[in-house]
């Protein structure tokens, strides 16, 4: 009997459940689909690094997945109050007619079981399927070969969704069953009538509040996304403080204001059912400030989170391209045995470490160049600097007064072969001319500002003048990102030899098929390791020594870019649904509160499309004030972000923040065309 009423009474507010069944289904689907993926790349062909990276990205999914299941929680007790609010009055005609609390909490129940069951059916369904698309995801971000990929469904994803969203809806039912228990006919009969005091505001104390607030903001936001030679971690916490209180206190004025603005304009609140809708619309922000704070920091973070995930994924690839030209790369030096000075490495020979093993470097490359920098210890950067030195360090960031360090040095022809090798412009200089190279952060602009004035660099004693009035954007060491922060180049004979500092060696495999390269990398990793380990072994100095290939790098940059994006995506996605769902749930139960007032306009002559576009009109505003805010937000937070990931990000964030609007329009839009359909149906109820 109780499972007959339940399926009656889940047909009949079919209307009721739709934004709550939406989100379960979301829910449950996102929830397989990335607790899916180690079983989903099982079948992908991945180098064995790439096999660790995607066994770390399971743990921290894993990890994160708790902090999930809290958030989806939260919100599915939260979506079920809703639920309840709107059947006050059935139950009340249940416990007229007889039926005790705790049958009507047996009811519930029932319920929750039928919709449980009917969200994890269809939610992992449906996440099965996403989770074949998610592998093609993986494959494509590792580059990975798909020919022996199976279709697979994940027992252990399934597994935990079904455990965790059973315990969720295991306190949902704990829930029901205890409001039942405490409340009262008579409550439950009148709950229709009852509404929220709403206190109005002096409207000159919103103004001021408002005016105030605002102030705060730009103070904060000129704090974090413009003012970065004076930015520290307490002015940083202060902007955050500043953000958050103002924001609250911008939507506390917001709906003071709203309507005695709009009551100014006579031509617009006079204007069809305009006096209506902003009364209203003034009524439910006033009722739901808090809420719309936290939503609204939250569209903040996801729109934050998703644009920089894929902003940084998408630029350590593309970091990768440019500042990784070559196949292999070794840097070796020897300690320089200076009591004053124990960081400093001179000297030492690639080559010797080879030879103590019987073993050569050059065996597997087709083409490489080994070459020394150089350095002289009279030659730093604030040596270069001269007499710009204090107005220098008065204008910049107090980073660079610890940035004395002695400048690296380059042959000419080392430069040239080195440029010819990444395939990139050679140089010319005279005898009595220097050049100079970087891209790390901040540097090529900073040489630039000195190069200008064309100033003398004496090296080894002798002055040179600069050949180029701008710094030369390039790398000369391969890494992930852009590492160089400037090395000189001059002439050869300006160069002692008593200055060598490291050894480099830069080249490319013999061998250009992709199992040809894997094999010379793994003998040229290994040879380099064995030398390397009894080098150091027997050595009575210290050494300074790095090894790193394209390959590694690359496996690098994706596995960070891999987790960034997922855990990004992830958290964001989750976000997102939940301020959709709530201020959804939010409409609905105030649009259920109001149907007299529905009813009354309709006895007043008021046509049907009027009503309709009011509805239109309150859900649109409502869900968009929240998010126009943050887009405000994010777009300070992503400028700061840029600063704070310099090394990490290059190009820019169209494309991701593209794909990031897409990404809200579908969820967050679709949550407001579910919401404006909802409460269009809930106020045709008593037509």
């Amino acid at each position: 009997m109780l499972f007959k009423i339940s399926l009656s009474n889940i047909r009949k507010s079919i209307k009721d459940y739709a934004v709550y069944f939406f989100t379960l289904v979301l829910g449950v689907a996102v929830f397989y689909v990335f607790n899916a993926i180690e079983t989903q790349t099982a079948f992908i062909a991945v180098s064995e690094d790439q096999r660790e990276i995607i066994k770390i990205l399971t743990t921290a999914i894993s990890g994160v997945s708790v902090f999930i299941a809290v958030v989806l929680g939260l919100l599915i007790v939260y979506a079920s109050r809703f639920l309840m609010k709107r059947r006050n009055k059935e139950f009340a005609l249940y416990m007229m007619l007889g039926m005790s609390k705790w049958k009507i909490s047996a009811l519930l129940l029932c319920e929750t079981v039928i919709i449980g069951i009917g969200s994890l059916f269809v939610g992992l369904l449906i996440g099965v399927g996403l989770s074949q698309v998610m592998s093609a995801v993986v494959a494509n971000l590792f580059e990975a070969d798909m020919n022996d990929y199976r279709f697979t469904v994940s027992g252990s994803a399934i597994a935990k969704t079904i455990l965790y969203f059973g315990i969720m809806y295991v306190v949902v039912m704990l829930r029901s069953g205890f409001v039942i228990s405490k409340c009262r006919l008579i409550t439950l009969i009148n709950s229709g009538k009852r509404s929220e005091k709403i206190t109005m505001k002096n409207p000159w104390l919103c103004v001021i509040v408002f005016i105030i607030s605002a102030a705060a903001l730009v103070w904060a936001y000129h704090t974090v996304g413009w003012d970065f030679e004076h930015i520290n971690e307490k002015r940083i916490g202060l902007a955050i403080l500043a953000g958050i209180v103002s924001t609250f206190f911008i939507f506390w004025s917001v709906a003071g204001m709203l309507l005695r603005v709009v009551m100014s304009a006579k031509g617009v609140y006079h204007r069809g059912l305009n006096s209506f809708t902003f009364r209203q619309l003034s009524s439910k922000i006033n009722t739901t400030i808090a809420s719309m704070t936290i939503i609204c920091l939250m569209l903040f973070v996801t729109i934050c989170t998703l644009s920089t995930a894929f902003t940084i994924r998408n630029s350590m690839n593309q970091g990768v391209e440019e500042n990784y030209p070559v196949d292999f790369y070794v840097q070796f030096a020897e300690s320089a045995d200076d009591p004053e000075n124990p960081w400093l490495y001179k000297g030492g020979n690639i080559d010797d470490v080879y030879a103590q093993q019987n073993e050569s470097i050059y065996d597997e490359f087709g083409e490489y160049l080994h070459f020394h920098d150089y350095i002289d210890e009279d030659f730093t950067f604030y040596d270069y600097m001269g007499d710009k030195r204090d107005e220098f360090l008065e204008n910049n960031n107090e980073l660079y007064s610890h940035f004395n360090f002695t400048e690296t040095i380059i042959k000419l022809s080392d430069y040239n072969a080195l440029m010819k090798l990444y395939g990139r412009e050679q140089i010319e200089l005279a005898n009595d001319e220097y050049a100079i190279c970087a891209n790390a952060l901040g540097f090529t602009d900073i040489y630039t500002g000195f190069l200008k004035d064309k100033p003398e660099a004496v090296i080894y004693g002798k002055s040179l003048k600069p050949k180029f009035t701008k710094c030369i954007e390039t790398s000369i060491y391969p890494g992930m990102q852009a590492n160089n922060a400037g090395v000189f180049i001059v002439p050869d004979n300006a160069v002692s030899e008593n200055g060598q500092c490291f050894d480099n060696f830069v080249g490319n495999y013999k061998a250009t098929d992709k199992n040809g390269i894997a094999e010379a990398e793994k003998t040229a990793r290994a040879k380099w390791e064995n030398a390397i380990h009894w080098y150091t072994s027997d050595t009575k100095g210290g050494t300074n020594y790095n090894m790193s290939t394209r390959i590694e790098t690359v496996n690098s940059a994706i596995g960070i870019g891999a987790i960034v994006t997922f855990l990004g995506f992830y958290i964001g996605f989750i976000f997102l649904v939940s301020c959709g769902a709530i201020l959804a749930l939010k409409e609905l139960s105030e649009s259920a509160d109001n149907i007299p007032r529905y009813t009354m306009l309709r006895k007043l002559g008021v046509e049907e499309k009027s009503i309709t576009k009011s509805i239109f009109s309150q859900s649109g505003i409502f869900f968009l004030l929240p998010l126009l805010l943050a887009c405000l937000h994010a777009y300070v937070g992503m400028r700061f972000a840029k600063i704070g990931l310099d090394l990490l990000i290059v190009g820019d964030y169209i494309k991701p923040v593209i794909f990031t609007a897409g990404v809200v329009v579908l969820i967050y839009g679709g949550y407001f065309l579910l919401t404006f359909l909802g409460s269009k149906a809930i106020v045709r109820e008593q037509k």
